[in-house]
């Protein structure tokens, strides 16, 4: 049964396509409040966005739009747009992402595809165009973590110690993270939102988008959410990206050792950062499968802390909150 909401848009996305009443199809979901439908007409078919104030707002995904295709990356085309109600028309980019159809004999070609439009994006930035992903953004991100992760899904009080360490080693994160050049980045540029299109990828999820640390997006595309690969490919990507990146004068580490120091600390505060949204989705949003694969993220955590002794202290702490694991719910 369809809701008010669903209603409304269905009227105006008839209104936009000229149609009495387009059948609306859903298309997905995602973390947050957004939802997706798919509809067709005129032997085309469309995507509309139904993005709800108060909780979400559609003018940085209308105007990032234009800024990305500005710079020559493949993102939905804004069709028709009311941004008071939360409704956008796209274009349609197509039913699979990347994460759909990555297996080991495809992924050196779709990620190169991948490289090709984050250093598009890259080299295209400009200081001031998009919010600056600041030390005090970047300390909100880590926040999530003890506030979300800890407090409400472990149900535990930190000591003033182990506080003092999770905050120094935030400082440490925050340092690294803002001593890299800064480009534009998109936040989430993962498989999940990549879509094997023409020209390839379609990217999509993009509204979040900040101007900062020069290794996030690739961390993001290599270290994925969803999707794990061996460390000997990762680490020939990594290096593959570099490359071209210096190549095409994206403001990466000259020195590939302070490329990969950066790379894996930048690591380290995206994957704290998803645990702690993993598990506010999980406890706000009453979405819980996410934090099932929030042991993936604690294996890249204790992968790269290991190499570098300043985190021997995080993994400690590490292992003694995971031995407070609730258990598991059942199916």
């Amino acid at each position: 049964m369809q809701t008010d909401r669903q209603q409304a848009l269905q009227a105006w996305a008839g209104e936009a396509l000229g149609l009495p009443a387009p059948v609306l199809e859903p298309a997905s979901a995602d973390a947050s409040f957004r939802r997706y439908f798919r509809t067709s007409a005129r032997g085309r078919t469309f995507v509309l966005m139904d993005a709800p104030p108060p909780q979400e707002d559609c003018r940085p995904f209308v105007r990032i739009a234009r800024l990305l295709q500005e710079a020559g990356v493949h993102v939905p085309e804004v069709l028709a747009e009311d941004l008071e109600r939360g409704f956008l028309l796209l274009s349609d980019l197509g039913r699979q992402t990347y994460l759909d159809v990555l297996d080991a004999g495809n992924a050196d070609g779709l990620f190169a595809d991948a490289v090709t439009a984050l250093i598009r994006c890259q080299r295209a930035s400009r200081p001031g165009v998009l919010p600056e992903y600041d030390r005090a953004l970047l300390h909100r991100e880590l926040s999530l973590f003890p506030d979300w992760y800890v407090a409400r899904h472990l149900g535990l009080t930190l000591t003033p110690a182990q506080q003092e360490l999770l905050e120094q080693a935030f400082r440490a994160l925050e340092d690294s993270a803002l001593a890299q050049g800064q480009v534009y980045v998109h936040r989430d540029f993962m498989p999940r939102n990549l879509m094997p299109s023409e020209p390839n990828p379609g990217v999509l999820d993009f509204q979040d988008a900040v101007y900062g640390p020069v290794t996030y997006d690739a961390v993001c595309l290599y270290k994925d959410a969803f999707l794990s690969w061996p460390e000997e490919r990762v680490r020939g990507w990594r290096r593959g990206y570099w490359e071209q990146a210096r190549a095409a004068g994206v403001p990466v580490q000259q020195d590939y050792a302070e490329f990969e120091r950066a790379f894996d600390w930048m690591g380290m505060q995206r994957h704290l950062k998803v645990i702690g949204i993993f598990a506010r989705i999980r406890h706000r949003d009453g979405k819980p499968h996410y934090l099932d694969d929030a042991p993936r993220f604690f294996t890249y955590l204790r992968d790269v802390g290991r190499l570098y002794k300043e985190f021997t202290p995080l993994l400690k702490l590490l292992d003694t909150l995971e031995a407070k694991q609730p258990a598991a719910e059942p199916a």
